[in-house]
């Protein structure tokens, strides 16, 4: 499948499943994360969010929706497709859209944002979302020239408090700017409930992940909630 920016209105009030698990999980495998993705597709997902080279290949011949790839290299700063390195790597797998870093932070290539965006459109055919974490990161990477704008790094990267749920503010202070670029909602939307303030909040789309694909924190919801 190739993408182009026209192509994005079939995500236009749509559900994106972000299929992962952490390492030493059982169902850290890439078959079971292409499985998985097949599922959420039946259920109605518009697009696939995945995490590693292996993952993004397994699911890219496992699915016929858009694939977001990541590749995400350390715990802390710049983690989520880090370099300009990384992104072409999660494109030559099969990535439709790569998700990057999208803030202002110093990369470890010593590139800037702009700088691997223009590198990613420049050496492969994918287009990029930027993971910000403030209405200053999706600015910058609107300008820089980042195709989806993400709120994946809200409260994690120190420029806005952790909440609870979505960050329902940064969405609605994204959409109010009006970059022109397609804003993804993505960051603890728990909720079917969530999900639908999300796009009220301005979200062009939104992203799930744990609350669908991640059993063990699932099943923990659960079980606090038996013991309160």
């Amino acid at each position: 499948m190739t993408l182009k920016l026209t192509n994005f209105d079939s995500l236009s009030g749509q559900l994106v499943v972000s299929a992962q698990a952490y390492p030493g999980e059982p169902m850290r495998d890439p078959r079971t994360t292409a499985q998985v993705a097949a599922s959420a597709v039946i259920g109605g997902a518009a697009a696939i969010r995945v995490q590693g080279i292996a993952d993004i290949q397994f699911t890219r011949a496992a699915v016929e929706v858009p694939v977001i790839g990541l590749w995400k290299d350390g715990h802390d700063g710049v983690f989520i497709t880090p370099t300009l390195q990384h992104a072409l790597s999660c494109a030559s797998a099969g990535a439709h859209i790569v998700a990057i870093d999208g803030t202002r932070r110093p990369r470890p290539d010593g590139l800037t944002l702009a700088e691997t965006i223009a590198g990613i459109h420049a050496q492969s055919n994918a287009l990029v979302m930027a993971d910000c974490g403030s209405l200053e990161d999706a600015i910058a990477a609107a300008e820089g020239g980042a195709d989806l704008i993400g709120t994946t790094l809200a409260g994690y990267s120190g420029e806005r408090p952790k909440t609870d749920g979505p960050d329902l503010e940064l969405i609605a202070q994204i959409a109010a700017a009006e970059l022109g670029k397609p804003l993804i909602a993505e960051g603890r939307i728990h909720s079917p409930a969530q999900a639908r303030q999300a796009l009220d909040a301005g979200a062009f789309a939104v992203v799930v992940g744990t609350a669908i694909t991640h059993p063990a924190t699932i099943t923990g919801w659960f079980k606090d909630a038996l013991g309160a």
